[in-house]
């Protein structure tokens, strides 16, 4: 009955978030029990085979994940429900075998190497290294192709950012400032998220560059500002301490 009266409401799933964030238990029940599917496929991409809900702690570290998505999701920030809570899952269930992987009896990612077979000290360390080197590209690379998806919203590309990007560093770095003003800001914040493009004339005022500048630099403060304001753990490493 419950389940029924969920499945034909008309609410959008960011819309039955904001329910469950309310302290509606029954809907944020329904939605662990709906999106299982959904929940055993990112955690299947993170550790590269078949995962149950049966038989693997991984899928029960990628429930507790969306879960904790659920609770923390802002609709305001502009990315969906399931982009957000996809990222969540991946992120928890990567440090989650990270840890298992330094205990002495796991068994979990021995396709990367079996301490237990590994005499040299030496050997576990560089194996170790490697793994963790490998997770981290991988963490990257996911990190693009969503980032990627998310440009396409504000009709921007790869491609088309390495022709317009701002050659001189001290141009990149007001373009960087410009697009921090544009996240602090929540009337500007939401204008963007809402327009998919830049207010220019009330940017101006609260940065020390031109009209002109901006509307030149407009597509790459436009990428910045998406990187800044969705969950880009490792693409963010790269912009700290720059456009401050």
């Amino acid at each position: 009955m419950i389940e029924h009266q969920f499945k034909n409401n008309n609410m959008s799933l960011e819309e039955q978030v904001e329910r469950v964030q309310q302290g509606d238990e029954e809907l944020q029940n329904y939605l662990l029990k709906t999106y299982q599917p959904f929940i055993a496929k990112a955690v299947s991409e993170v550790c590269k085979r078949y995962i149950s809900s049966t038989r693997d702690d991984e899928f029960s570290v990628g429930l507790f994940a969306f879960n904790e998505a659920m609770i923390s999701y802002q609709r305001g920030k502009g990315s969906s429900f399931l982009s957000f809570a996809r990222l969540v899952i991946k992120r928890k269930v990567i440090d989650f075998i990270r840890k298992e992987k330094n205990k002495p009896t796991t068994s979990s990612l021995d396709d990367y190497y079996d301490d237990e077979k590994m005499e040299n000290p030496a050997e576990i360390s560089v194996s170790k290294a490697m793994y963790e080197q490998e997770t981290d590209e991988w963490y990257r690379r996911e990190e693009i192709f969503e980032l990627g998806k998310k440009l396409k919203e504000y009709k921007l590309s790869f491609e088309e950012l390495t022709q317009i990007s701002p050659k001189h560093s001290d141009a990149r770095e007001s373009a960087i400032r410009a697009a921090r003003v544009l996240c602090e800001n929540e009337k500007l914040k939401e204008y963007v998220i809402r327009k998919k493009k830049i207010p220019i004339k009330q940017l101006v005022k609260f940065v020390d560059v031109s009209k002109k500048t901006l509307e030149r630099n407009r597509k790459y403060i436009l990428a910045i500002f998406i990187i800044l304001t969705e969950d880009y753990i490792y693409l963010k490493d790269y912009l700290k301490g720059v456009g401050r």
